[in-house]
């Protein structure tokens, strides 16, 4: 199954980040792979009008503690999103099921309890191969495409504020 160009968007589509600022919380595990998200989300960011100082970065060691990261950034930051990014790679043993799965509900559990967007930007591979192609490669970078989805759902909830 083909995967499409994660980095390819309509421009006019996206609103304005001008007055928007995110957090963005990235595992370290997997570097080669997260920072090139990370990369790629900080482009797409400021592309759209965000401001270096309006983007606030974050390190966590691994893919399971971007739940917490992000919670973080959501009580001590006042941001517009949060942008998860992680990588995961499946392995010999069940272990990457259950991060994939309890990362998967952290986040999602983070969007209900904070009512502010967290961006889903882990990367969920067999491979290696398959990660970079989605870092950068032929598939272009999921860090676009989280920071695309970040300013989207940030402009969406700040339309429904009363």
């Amino acid at each position: 199954m083909a995967t499409t160009d994660l980095s390819a968007y309509d421009p006019e589509s996206v609103p304005s980040s001008g007055d928007m600022k995110f957090g963005i919380v990235v595992s370290d595990w997997n570097k080669e792979i997260t920072w090139a998200l990370l990369e790629g989300a900080i482009i797409t960011l400021k592309k759209h009008g965000t401001s270096e100082e309006n983007i606030l970065v974050r390190h966590v060691p691994g893919s399971f503690e971007l739940t917490l990261g992000a919670q973080l950034i959501a009580e001590y930051e006042d941001t517009d999103g949060v942008i998860c990014l992680g990588c995961l790679i499946k392995g010999e043993t069940p272990h990457f099921e259950y991060i994939c799965q309890g990362v998967t509900n952290g986040i999602t559990e983070l969007n209900i309890k904070y009512n502010i967007p967290f961006v889903f930007g882990v990367l969920t591979t067999l491979t290696i191969e398959q990660a970079r192609e989605r870092a950068g490669g032929v598939h272009g970078n999921k860090g676009d495409e989280a920071a695309v989805t970040a300013i989207k759902m940030a402009a969406l909830r700040r339309s429904m504020k009363k």
